[in-house]
């Protein structure tokens, strides 16, 4: 390489990439380039159609929204490089420096950043900041393999300026709400305690910490319910065992459940009133969008939304999918399915999989198609490119998008069920359920939805002989979870969020001590999620951004400007921080004790936290209070059901394990020790 080759003279085309590694690709699939840098940061020269091309990358967002001014409220903003103004940023500062060095100098400006809204702001403020952005057009592709990257390029379009407004919009929406009421919780701390701590809110991030938070309240606020149900083991003439369970009805309590027991051994056999069988066709499931793809990886392997999202950027990186951060559940016929398909063949592990996919279909290849759809991007779909060496975490994220994806194009699966009716000479009928898998179909290629096969055996005899009866207590449990999945799937439920935002929200709640590592919401979590509650309820709910979501549609469609929406949230900001004001020393006041930083001036007699009220002579908080409460409902049913006293039933929930809620379980264990609050259990 000479100093010649990389010496920029005015007059060039730039393309600007989102990262160093998709720029590469680009100029690699764009000709011969010769790798340059400039302060240790590559960018590449190359010669496309006898025209000089510069590709030089970002590193995501460069700028963001910035003020100097102190306090709340705060209005007025600029967009300013990261580096500027936050130090954790540093390193964003040479990246920036390339780009200041070689775009000035270009005549026109291709922005190449991944094709969403995102990507198309990154590349828009470069532009906009370095060049010109009516000099400017837009590539778009969905994957980085050769081919797409050259095709993009021969078609290159407008800049999509709809979509950059929007994406404006958002992170000024974002900005304004969060900026203002982070300072206005940190305000009143500092004004109370004197201590500088950093906390959070969000037009996003709220809605999602108060429902993390009512979740949290539903757990530990839950009483195990008894149910009693009684269990049959019959066997058929030929010897085979099965199990019945009563139809329709069930024991109202332990003694009519002993009653039954008895009945039905003395009675000795079953009839069998009749035996159905049925076949369902079950259709295969569409290609991957994101949000599928993080609740398969978290429900098989475990992994977090966001690192599930992390794994397959660096996959789409690597050219080896398409773009991951996609809605989208459909695959376009504008691909080359049997192109993919015979590169996929070469792949380890997949060799057997495409044959035996492509003598299925006799090479008609026509994907399913889910609902879900994205202007942007198609669902997720392997390029067919071979695998260098990947990670084990890599691999099997890589492994679930292929398979899902050959799914995609296979037969239907035919799933059997059996179901026998029985009954007793009482009149008290019992069943038994079977499944079967007839015809695998697309669960060849994705086991992973495979169900659990239950054989009952054919019987042709009109009774069977009973073998034993059993009787189980089986407790009820919290019908909520807090995992950061159950927070992505609530999130998409209510839309909110994007894509590439939610996971990285979650993980947000998590950073500030909101919600810890076992998914418990801790005190911190649950003032802040009162105080939004209480005194900025339109972040408490998903109304407010479900309806600015709305008005970014509007901006990215022409149907309505950046400028109105952002004035209409400085409207709301300014009526909701006014009647916050003149709370302020109660908020300082409420935060600093659920950091610890004061203790509370009416303890609970449970556990020390700020008492709400006190009955007779006892303080409770308001999680104490409220488990109080259930469990003194709880208790005459617990007792009627089981047969036992009110006292033998406290004593159960205070010694059961798992399922009981924690605050439930402290007033049950302290209600056995102090009189007082035994009395208000009616004990």
């Amino acid at each position: 390489m000479s100093g010649r080759t990389c010496r920029l003279e005015a007059g060039y085309t730039v393309i600007i990439a989102e990262k160093p590694k998709a720029g590469e690709k680009i100029a690699r699939a764009l000709g011969l380039p010769v790798k340059c840098s400039y302060n240790g940061v590559p960018y590449w020269v190359l010669s496309v159609n006898g025209r000089r091309v510069v590709v030089v990358s970002s590193a995501g967002h460069l700028f963001e929204p910035h003020t100097d001014t102190r306090g709340f409220p705060v209005f007025e903003f600029t967009w300013r490089p990261i580096w500027e103004v936050d130090p954790k940023a540093g390193y964003l500062k040479k990246f920036y420096d390339v780009l200041r060095h070689v775009v000035p100098r270009a005549s026109e400006f291709i922005s190449a950043c991944d094709y969403d809204i995102e990507g198309s702001v990154i590349c828009y403020k470069i532009i906009e900041a370095l060049g010109d952005p009516r000099r400017a057009r837009r590539m778009k592709f969905s994957t980085l393999a050769p081919e797409d990257i050259r095709r993009a390029y021969a078609r290159l379009q407008p800049l999509d300026v709809d979509m950059v407004e929007a994406g404006l919009a958002r992170h000024e929406l974002d900005w304004l709400w969060g900026i203002n009421v982070s300072r206005a919780l940190m305000h009143a701390l500092r004004l109370y305690t004197g201590r500088r701590i950093t906390l959070s809110a969000g037009r996003v991030q709220s809605p999602t910490l108060v429902e993390a938070t009512r979740r949290w309240e539903e757990i530990n606020l839950h009483v195990p319910r008894p149910s009693i149900s009684v269990h049959v083991t019959v066997k058929t003439k030929d010897g085979v065992r099965f199990k019945v369970y009563p139809s329709g009805w069930s024991p109202r309590d332990r003694l009519e459940a002993e009653e039954v027991r008895r009945r039905l051994r003395s009675l000795g056999e079953l009839r069998v009133v009749s035996v159905s069988e049925e076949r369902e066709r079950v259709s295969p499931p569409p290609a991957f969008n994101l949000g599928d793809l993080q609740h398969e990886a978290a429900r098989i392997y475990g992994f977090s939304p966001m690192k599930t999202q992390k794994l397959a950027e660096d996959l789409y990186l690597e050219a080896l999918i398409s773009y991951p951060r996609t809605n989208s559940q459909k695959l376009p016929p504008t691909i080359d399915y049997r192109s993919i398909l015979r590169s996929l063949e070469g792949v380890e592990g997949y060799s057997s999989l495409v044959r035996r996919l492509l003598e299925e279909t006799g090479g008609v290849l026509r994907p399913v198609q889910g609902r879900a759809e994205d202007p942007a991007h198609p669902a997720i779909y392997p390029t067919g490119e071979k695998p260098r060496e990947l990670s084990r975490d890599h691999r099997l994220v890589y492994d679930l998008i292929v398979r899902r994806f050959l799914a995609a194009f296979s037969s239907e699966a035919v799933i059997g069920r059996v179901k026998v009716a029985l009954i007793d000479r009482d009149g008290r009928g019992f069943e038994a359920s079977g499944l079967t898998v007839v015809k695998e179909g697309w669960m060849k290629y994705y086991p992973f939805l495979k169900p659990t096969e239950n054989v009952i055996p054919r019987i042709s005899e009109k009774s069977v002989e009973i073998e034993s009866v059993t009787i189980r207590v089986t407790w009820s449990k919290p019908s909520t979870r807090i995992t950061r999945d159950s927070l992505l799937k609530w999130m998409e439920n209510v839309e909110i969020g994007t894509e590439s935002t939610r996971a990285r929200i979650i993980e947000t709640l998590y950073r500030r001590g909101y919600i810890e590592q076992e998914g418990r919401v801790t005190d911190l979590g649950h003032t802040v999620t009162r105080i939004i509650v209480e005194l900025f309820p339109e972040l408490s709910t998903p109304e407010l951004t479900r309806e600015f979501e709305r008005k970014l549609d509007d901006i990215r469609y022409g149907r309505r400007s950046r400028e109105s929406v952002r004035l209409e949230a400085i409207r709301a900001l300014e009526r909701l921080l006014s009647n916050y004001n003149r709370r302020l020393e109660e908020v300082g006041y409420r935060l600093a004790v659920a950091l610890n930083i004061r203790p509370p001036e009416r303890p609970c007699r449970v556990c020390g936290r700020e008492a709400i009220t006190t009955l007779g002579n006892v303080r409770l908080c308001e999680y104490h209070s409220k488990a109080l409460e259930r469990l003194r409902d709880a208790l005459g049913e617990i007792s009627r059901i089981l047969n036992i006293s009110r006292q033998e039933a406290l004593k159960r929930i205070a010694l059961k394990k798992g399922g009981t809620g924690r605050w439930v379980l402290e007033v049950a264990k302290k209600a056995l020790e102090e009189p007082e609050l035994k009395l208000l259990l009616d004990v």
